[in-house]
């Protein structure tokens, strides 16, 4: 790390070796001029040879060495193992441990730092703090969320799907953009259009749920754990059933997929038997109806 990290430093120490070589004033004149230590003075007018016409950097205090500094063979095979298991640095270090290589985790870390080879959580994501899973023993006590990608001749097409645990009551939209604000516009749309007041919301980690969703959603929001889809096993199964029955059928365009919806929806929630409500009907399991 530099010892100092003032930007106009590199000009003073020019003018300094100047005053010294070119105007002739003793090292103790300029030391008192300047304000800095005669020493320096002296080891500043030796690092330059042109008499005070090139600026002096700030060159770095970090050593050029260490006694217990890592060997390069020792470098290669921390490198060699991490591009090998395209693991995590605990599996790494357990690696070479196994094949007699005696490192501690703290090296294996900082060697896969300095070479860029660690994925480092952004720093864009805010932390999710968990939530108990409540149970769905009535209509919007859990709601699920999430998003099916579908590619189109030149870009992406996003539909947005929502489905209610306790009755399966499902919602759906398609969108051009994947974010926050498509999201929200999403679970507006979904709010007015269920017959029933949501009460948790549950999704994934996608970045259109994420904590300024959650904000903006002024609902209680959780997220499934990582790498978990069985978390949102129903609406992934809605997904299945809505890209088969549906989406499959029609041209993948924002416009035309928004139209048959609804069509879908109406049939999904009111006349589609369900194996997991004994063949009823969606629309069966909510008390206002």
């Amino acid at each position: 790390m530099a010892y100092t990290i003032n930007p106009k430093l590199p000009v003073v120490r020019m003018m300094a070796v100047r005053l010294v070589k070119y105007r002739g004033w003793s090292t103790r004149k300029v030391a008192r001029y300047t304000g800095y230590n005669q020493s320096a003075i002296v080891k500043w007018c030796k690092k330059d040879p042109t008499g005070g016409w090139r600026r002096i950097e700030t060159r770095s205090s970090r050593p050029n060495g260490h006694s217990r500094q890592l060997s390069k063979e020792m470098i290669d095979a921390i490198l060699d193992t991490r591009r090998r298991l395209k693991r995590s640095s605990e599996v790494v270090h357990k690696e070479l441990i196994d094949h007699g290589v005696n490192v501690c985790i703290s090296s294996v870390k900082r060697t896969l730092d300095r070479n860029h080879l660690l994925k480092k959580r952004s720093p864009f994501k805010r932390y999710h703090a968990p939530s108990e899973r409540p149970k769905a023993l009535n209509p919007g006590d859990l709601v699920q969320l999430d998003t099916i990608h579908l590619m189109n001749v030149d870009r992406r097409i996003y539909v947005f799907t929502l489905i209610d645990v306790y009755s399966r009551w499902a919602y759906a939209r398609a969108y051009r953009r994947a974010n926050t604000l498509s999201a929200i516009n999403f679970l507006i749309r979904a709010k007015t259009q269920a017959p029933f007041r949501f009460k948790m919301l549950q999704s994934d980690h996608g970045s259109e749920f994420s904590t300024h969703f959650t904000e903006r959603s002024k609902l209680a929001h959780r997220h499934s754990r990582v790498r978990r889809p069985n978390d949102n096993a129903h609406l992934e199964r809605f997904n299945r059933t809505l890209q088969e029955e549906c989406l499959d059928n029609i041209a993948r365009n924002v416009e035309q997929i928004n139209h048959a919806l609804p069509a879908y929806l109406e049939y999904y929630n009111t006349r589609r038997h369900h194996f997991g409500l004994n063949l009823k009907f969606p629309i069966q399991l909510i008390p206002s109806y």
